[in-house]
């Protein structure tokens, strides 16, 4: 207990700096900005703002990008409520009560409930990463090669099991993310693979290339074929404030949404998306009148909008502590981590304390910051919907390609983003989801290392992940849960998953 409380002083004494405060204000600010904004996730964003991450302090930066991506829960809430257009797609379901509640003259109460259910599920979250932190990574220094190669696999395979649509697919987005992560040279020989005698992809594909072309680019072309206008409600916001009626009905469903949200932000391939639809499925199955739902049930916007802060949060817990990214913003942050040398897993505790608990009281301040932000800026906020897109999407494309261009000063980055773009166009009109794809790549070189390693220390034994307990135990349960998911009647409700009645 004293080693904890001691560690959290260290924690908010980096996070307390000016520059760390800016850093958290900026993320949280940036971050609500691009929840409010139809159209652009913190997939896109994270993406697009890697470049700029070069130049600051890693604590700095991370803070930053940790920002954006709980900020944009906030923030995707707004526009759901008031617009009936998910900012982002962990908002998706508080559009169903959130826009009817705003319809009858309670935007203001929705608005609040989304401001404070978040606001109390981000710090049980920060809670649970700074509790959990110490013993997982205790666990993860058990860990060999074999260990590591056979916790990625199952993390892959969670991501095809809780991807939505065709478990194939899934499959194949995982494979084809894995085969671009060979590209370039052999990590131990040094000989050229599949480069096609390009000497730009001697080196491999940059992961910012790939991430901002499919999500970055693919996402601005998606967009552009919806030609909805927005339906802002135009009422002035009255009653901010909840009445005591609505906090009594609400306080369950913020507490089973903050727990649902904890547990599924932890799972390798879960996150907010999936969070916020298992919080409001259960919220219908428990509640008395589950009729109410669809129709402005506070409780529709409560547990939801909880539920994906909660697992925006306890997402970092793998990837701080075991170094596995749980979803594909989280691979991104690895991509931030690796740029700036930081090697994620159980040594980032040990050997970078200041960084670790820098980040777990940061986004308790985040935490605080968001809800001063959101509730005052509304109007703001409200002003923004109405800018059309056709006048955003030319920004951000140069934006985007500013940021590619900066890394190595090549214009042949730009073209290779520009390629990913669309086949990341294609694999969303064809129902692929890109996201095990971005976690394939990045878990690709850690796997391939990983595996190198076990067989050297097995002398080239493929057995040793199986006759080492916890490796074949991890190993097991993937093949499990890859059997569960393939059965018929399984495979038939995975389709019905994000389908709301």
């Amino acid at each position: 207990m004293t080693d904890l409380l001691a560690n959290l002083a260290l924690g908010f004494g980096v996070a307390f700096s000016p520059a760390n405060l800016g850093f958290c204000m900026l993320g949280t600010l940036v971050g609500t900005l691009i929840g409010v904004l139809p159209g652009v996730g913190p997939l896109a964003t994270i993406a697009m703002l890697l470049p700029i991450t070069f130049g600051l302090p890693p604590v700095g930066a991370l803070i930053m990008l940790a920002g954006i991506y709980y900020g944009s829960q906030y923030g995707g809430s707004t526009t759901s409520i008031l617009v009936n257009i998910p900012g982002e797609a962990a908002s998706v379901v508080t559009t169903l009560d959130g826009h009817q509640m705003a319809l009858q003259g309670r935007a203001g109460p929705a608005l609040a409930i989304a401001a404070i259910g978040s606001f109390f599920a981000g710090c049980v979250a920060t809670v649970l990463v700074a509790a959990l932190g110490a013993p997982l990574t205790s666990v993860a220094l058990l860990f060999g090669p074999a260990e590591y190669f056979s916790l990625m696999v199952l993390g892959l395979i969670f991501a095809v099991v809780l991807a939505k649509g065709s478990v194939v697919k899934a499959l194949a987005m995982i494979l084809l993310g894995l085969m671009l992560s060979m590209i370039g040279s052999d990590i131990e020989t040094g000989q050229s693979r599949m480069s096609f005698d390009i000497p730009e992809m001697a080196d491999g594909i940059g992961f910012v290339t790939v991430a901002m072309g499919v999500f970055g680019f693919a996402e601005i072309m998606r967009n552009l074929e919806h030609t909805s206008s927005r339906d802002v409600v135009k009422a002035k916001l009255t009653g901010l404030m909840p009445t005591w009626a609505d906090l009594k009905a609400c306080a369950p469903a913020i507490g089973r949404g903050t727990l649902l949200g904890s547990i599924l932000g932890i799972l390798p391939g879960g996150g907010a998306v999936i969070a916020a639809f298992a919080a409001y499925t259960f919220e219908k199955k428990v509640a008395k009148d589950p009729s109410r739902f669809g129709r402005g049930a506070i409780e529709g916007v409560a547990a939801p909008e909880s539920a994906n802060n909660a697992a925006a949060q306890t997402s970092f817990i793998p990837l701080l502590t075991l170094g596995i990214p749980p979803n594909a913003v989280m691979a991104l942050m690895v991509g931030a981590m690796t740029i700036h040398g930081i090697v994620p897993g159980p040594q980032v505790m040990t050997k970078q304390p200041e960084l670790f608990w820098g980040m777990i009281a940061s986004m308790w301040l985040g935490n605080a910051m968001l809800v001063v932000i959101n509730l005052p800026l509304v109007g703001l906020w409200v002003r923004l919907l109405r800018v059309p897109y056709r006048l955003l999407y030319p920004a951000i494309m140069i934006f985007c390609c500013i940021g590619v261009y900066s890394i190595n000063n090549s214009p042949f980055d730009v073209l290779i983003t520009a390629t990913f773009g669309l086949v990341g166009y294609w694999l969303a009109k064809h129902d692929f989801e890109p996201a095990p794809m971005l976690l394939g790549f990045v878990l690709g070189p850690l796997m391939e290392e990983n595996l190198r390693r076990a067989m050297l220390i097995a002398r080239g034994d493929p057995t040793t992940f199986l006759t080492r307990p916890i490796s074949a135990g991890l190993l097991a349960l993937a093949t499990l849960l890859l059997v569960i998911a393939l059965l018929p009647m399984i495979r038939s409700k995975r389709e019905q998953v994000f389908v709301e009645e």
